[in-house]
């Protein structure tokens, strides 16, 4: 399907107002921040989802709610007041190879952020670039991972340095930087801007960006998110991100 970038622009634009829209919040797991209203909080189990947010849809929001309860509903105070007993009940946790133990990981890395780091938005601001935030993904990861750790535990975080898409962490980052006053995204991380933003890169987005003749790259990876992030900059220099919607709407709800 070749359209000129005008009539690609009029058709986005229009899939965006469909799909960018609170009706959308039930079927994808943006609804778990959703429950929560503190800034700490959302941010805390919002990332939390993002990374666990592979796989079956509906067992991502059955997990991640699972999350939430194990975190008695307060993710802050349980990540920053947690005794080391707290932790126990933490380990039966599962989604396929997020374990137990990689929560509790999370949540003790988490303290180290939020003690050390001044918390999540700072580190991601401290090395964002112009239009980029992938070298903050990166240097993220080597914070997150700075404490003692389980080895197991790194690979549930994706660096885009060595080449990946790194898609639920640019998932999670696009719900905490884009702020459209459409209820969907949160908009809460006021030092970073929708520009730096990169679009979440899966099967779904991938595919429907071929089709359009957004995304040449047959892999889905960091040489595919940059050749995507260059195309939809064109579309909206602004705010490229606001196509994800777009992209993931045509894909999964529309089979396009």
């Amino acid at each position: 399907m070749k359209l000129k970038r005008e009539e690609l622009k009029d058709f986005l634009d229009n899939k965006v107002e469909l799909y960018n829209n609170p009706k959308f919040i039930d079927s994808d797991p943006i609804q778990i921040p959703h429950q929560f209203s503190k800034k700490e909080d959302i941010e805390i189990i919002g990332f939390l989802t993002a990374t666990i947010a592979w796989g079956n849809r509906k067992s991502i929001i059955t997990n991640a709610k699972r999350m939430a309860n194990l975190l008695d509903h307060s993710p802050f105070e349980f990540v920053m007041q947690h005794q080391e007993s707290d932790l126990e009940k933490l380990q039966a946790f599962v989604h396929r190879t997020f374990n137990g133990y990689d929560f509790i990981q999370f949540i003790t890395s988490l303290n180290h952020i939020y003690t050390h780091h001044n918390g999540l938005e700072a580190i991601f601001a401290k090395y964002a670039e112009a239009n980029s935030l992938q070298n903050s993904i990166h240097k993220f990861k080597q914070h997150l991972f700075e404490i003692e750790h389980l080895e197991r535990s790194r690979k549930h975080v994706s660096d885009p340095l060595k080449n990946s898409a790194a898609k639920r962490i640019n998932m999670f980052l696009r719900w905490m930087v884009r702020n459209d006053n459409n209820g969907v995204d949160f908009g809460i991380w006021k030092s970073l801007s929708p520009r730096q933003l990169s679009c979440p890169l899966d099967v779904h987005s991938g595919n429907v960006a071929r089709k359009l003749g957004l995304l040449k790259r047959k892999q889905n990876d960091g040489k595919a998110l940059a050749e995507l992030d260059q195309n939809l900059r064109k579309l909206d220099v602004n705010d490229p991100v606001k196509y994800d919607f777009a992209l993931f709407g045509l894909g999964v709800f529309e089979g396009f």
